[in-house]
């Protein structure tokens, strides 16, 4: 009997721990990420939760891809709403973070 030799899991779980699953839309890719004193003029059209796993298997995520893969998934449903512009609410926590919807281009 062949051992099993885990180095290929490993390698393929650590290539993929940096990578981006959330793609962007081409509708999101309009959405902008602004701060919020940038969107005194503009229409609030509600809020989004967006949620990522922050670790795969036994390995966690680099916060750089959360924060990625959460602002295209806000994005993305952003385009949705009719929105054109996001603002965090706060901080990443637990994989979550909530970003506020605004139309500000007529």
């Amino acid at each position: 009997m062949n051992p099993r030799h885990p180095l290929p899991a490993v390698l393929l779980v650590l290539f993929t721990a940096g990578c981006t699953f959330v793609p962007l839309s081409p509708e999101g890719e309009a959405v902008r990420v602004a701060p919020a004193d940038a969107v005194a003029d503009c229409e609030h059209l509600g809020s989004t939760t967006a949620t990522q796993a922050e670790r795969v298997g036994p390995f966690r995520r680099p916060p750089e891809s959360l924060e990625e893969e959460l602002e295209h998934a806000a994005r993305n449903a952003a385009a949705e709403m009719g929105g054109d512009t996001i603002t965090p609410r706060g901080p990443m926590a637990d994989g979550k973070r909530t970003y506020d919807v605004h139309r500000c281009r007529p």
